[in-house]
């Protein structure tokens, strides 16, 4: 290995750490706030990649339809819970957001699709169908188990991996898809050439990153969600809905997915079930984090990402597993350094 392939390799492991970084937050986030392991957040990476791909093709995503399915049952089940409480007026906002806003999309979204918008229009589309899919993911699978233990919440997780793995066969096929390049051409900066694609993706995750710290440090909601992360309980004595911060959580990281993926889509081609070796590197990261720490877990972001850049050169068939073994060693350190504490505690 000589100077210039170690620096193309440090490229590429910094655009992957960037992505691993984004998605490494979002789980450390649904963690904090909902006590989740978000395994089907790589979900939200494919479904943001190949929505945007159909509609740079001029075709209707089929995520429309994916839309109007989670819309429709998490009605049916608020129906369950408010009718009989006689809770009208919040029935009716839930069936703006769930049976309106997708009619509406099932009415616009070919109409969009067949003017070919531009790049920048198509991504402000795409993320009109998939980032809805969080809070109404967190209405069907979540929030009925918002009281379980983390690992019974885990299994769900677990089910709603599959289940939506399956439901991505179904609605994208299994053909992988590709977008076009956000930008074009090379750009001399520090010790080589970078590929003016890859320095996006860089700047584009590290401006997201600023976003959510805004987010988080200056806005109601966010600190809302902070205190909701810290103490369940204790934010609930003070009126902060757990229910609004699932939500807002899941909101959140379905935005972080979806994101991630459309930045990913112009460097590697999507397939149905592409997010999920994707989401576990970003579950990699947020272990090193300890699943509470956001500046940790976007420094093991990086590691993940520089490790997988150069295990693929020196043993490419191996890259997976010395990836996912990084876990062991950390979880090792964590469980002779930690105190365990239970749930309630």
């Amino acid at each position: 290995m000589d100077l210039s392939i170690a620096l193309i390799l440090v490229q590429d492991g910094v655009v992957n750490g960037a992505v691993y970084a984004l998605l490494g937050l979002a789980l450390v986030l649904v963690f904090a706030v909902t006590r989740v392991i978000f395994i089907p957040q790589g979900e939200f990476v494919t479904f943001g990649a190949l929505t945007l791909a159909m509609l740079c093709e001029g075709k209707a995503p089929a995520t429309v339809w994916l839309l109007v399915m989670g819309g429709a049952t998490a009605f049916a089940m608020e129906c369950a819970r408010a009718v009989p409480a006689r809770r009208f007026r919040s029935l009716a906002r839930t069936a703006c957001l769930c049976l309106a806003y997708p009619a509406l999309m099932v009415w616009l979204v070919p109409t969009l699709a067949a003017m070919r918008l531009p790049l920048w229009g198509n991504v402000i589309l795409a993320l009109a169908l998939v980032v809805p899919l969080g809070p109404m993911l967190y209405r069907i699978a979540y929030q009925p188990l918002a009281e379980a233990s983390v690992l019974v919440l885990l299994i769900a997780s677990v089910a709603v991996h599959f289940a939506l793995t399956g439901l991505g066969l179904v609605f994208f096929g299994p053909e992988g898809s590709r977008t076009p390049e956000f930008v074009s051409g090379t750009v001399e900066f520090g010790l080589g050439t970078w590929p003016a694609q890859s320095l996006f993706v860089v700047v584009a995750s590290a401006l997201l990153i600023f976003v959510m710290w805004l987010f988080f440090g200056y806005t109601l909601y966010g600190r809302a969600l902070r205190a909701t992360a810290v103490n369940r309980r204790g934010a609930r004595l003070v009126g902060i809905s757990t229910v609004m911060s699932g939500r807002i959580t899941f909101t959140v990281a379905a935005l972080v997915g979806a994101i991630s993926g459309m930045l990913i889509a112009p460097m590697t081609t999507v397939y149905y079930d592409s997010g999920f070796l994707i989401g576990l590197k970003g579950f990699v990261a947020a272990i090193i984090g300890g699943m509470s720490s956001y500046p940790v877990a976007a420094a093991g972001a990086l590691v993940v990402g520089l490790l997988e850049a150069f295990a693929s050169f020196w043993a490419s068939s191996y890259k997976e597993v010395i990836v996912f073994t990084l876990i062991i060693p950390v979880l090792l350190w964590r469980s002779l350094t930690t105190r365990h504490v239970e749930d309630d505690e």
